[in-house]
């Protein structure tokens, strides 16, 4: 009688990661069930969620991949307005809230994918500074051309301009629907966000990402993190494993984007501006690279913060910004790197590449 097979350390690892994420969201839960929760914290709930899932994907770039992006709030903001369209789009064709609100989180991660395809592929052959300036350049371009974009919805379907005076330009005809107009955003949005589609969101993050990261192709790409020499000396190609992490990351970013649209009635293009990505960086380094928990952590705590400190009015930001440096200096302790090194030590193990398993023949970036 064969043995039944143990679960290996990294199975184990995802587990406890995913069992933490479920265990927090029946916590809340019932908590909120029994009138544990304020209402502005519970207000919070599918924003923090969101910023979890801005902040594990941008780690997927940073930590994992090792190149500094500063325009991941560019890609959360073309899934969250993407994302929208499709649902106000869909409203009679799917009825069901929460699945209008899945299929618009799939069209935001599409469209957020293929605009990290578009900037992935020539910027991704810089690094360092350089990429850092070009993904804050892509950022505030977005944002531009959303303050420009009208959309609108009649009939005989979806209306689009550019650099109209207002949104009569459209042409719609009586009855017609602006959703996109200009820099007033979108209004009357459905908000169809809910908690537990968030704590959804997270898993699934969680699964991709952890996946990718344990997988031949996320071995592929720490090892072009290490030393992108050794790692083109075994055939990896460049360019491949790059834009597979990138990619990845922006479509994540985009159905965290429309989660957090969807949970208010408007939302303007300047909401995802430089200080949202500088934001989820901060989340990330904070939380530590390449480790996941400390991003969720991290996203959650510092989320919930500033409203905690609001009794503090005046000196609420102050007492924020010395939180943050002695939550920096914790971190970065000896203990505490040792406690994560232990818990993430299946993510965290460097391996070398394997010539036989990565080599592809002839590189092409």
């Amino acid at each position: 009688m064969k043995k039944p097979r143990r679960l290996t350390k990294t199975t184990r690892s995802n587990l406890f990661t995913y069992g933490i994420v479920l265990v927090a969201f029946v916590i809340l839960q019932a908590m909120s069930a029994g009138g544990g929760i304020s209402s502005s914290l519970q207000g919070m709930l599918v924003p923090i969620c969101a910023y979890v899932v801005m902040a594990v994907s941008l780690n997927l770039t940073v930590g994992i991949l090792g190149e500094l992006s500063l325009g991941h709030a560019g890609f959360m903001s073309v899934g969250a307005f993407s994302g929208v369209v499709a649902a106000i789009a869909l409203e009679n064709v799917i009825p069901i809230g929460g699945l209008r609100l899945a299929v618009s989180m799939v069209v935001g991660a599409i469209c957020a994918g293929l605009a990290g395809v578009v900037i992935g592929v020539p910027v991704l052959r810089l690094k360092g500074d350089y990429l850092a300036i070009v993904t804050l350049a892509f950022g505030e371009i977005i944002k531009s051309l959303l303050n420009n974009l009208y959309v609108g919805l009649d009939s005989h379907g979806l209306h689009f301009g550019m650099l109209m005076t207002s949104a009569n330009e459209l042409g719609l005809e009586e009855g017609g629907r602006t959703i996109i107009g200009g820099p007033m955003g979108i209004s009357n949005i459905p908000e169809l966000s809910t908690f537990i589609a968030g704590v959804a969101l997270i898993l699934v993050t969680l699964f991709v990402v952890l996946n990718l990261i344990q997988s031949r192709s996320g071995r592929a790409i720490m090892a072009l993190r290490d030393n992108r020499i050794a790692a083109e000396s075994v055939g990896i190609h460049v360019t491949k494993y790059k834009l597979m992490a990138f990619v990845t990351s922006a479509a994540l970013a985009g159905a965290a984007g429309t989660l957090f649209a969807m949970n208010f009635t408007t939302v303007v293009a300047n909401k995802f501006d430089f200080n949202t990505s500088i934001l989820i960086l901060v989340f990330v380094v904070l939380g530590g690279l390449g480790n996941m928990w400390g991003s969720i952590i991290a996203a959650a705590a510092l989320t919930i913060l500033p409203e905690a400190l609001r009794q503090f009015a005046d000196y609420r930001m102050l007492v924020y910004a010395i939180v943050l440096i002695l939550v920096m200096l914790a971190t970065n302790s000896p203990a505490i790197k040792a406690f994560f090194a232990r818990a993430q030590s299946p993510l965290r193990r460097k391996q070398p590449a394997q010539p036989s398993a990565e080599k592809e023949g002839p590189r092409h970036e």
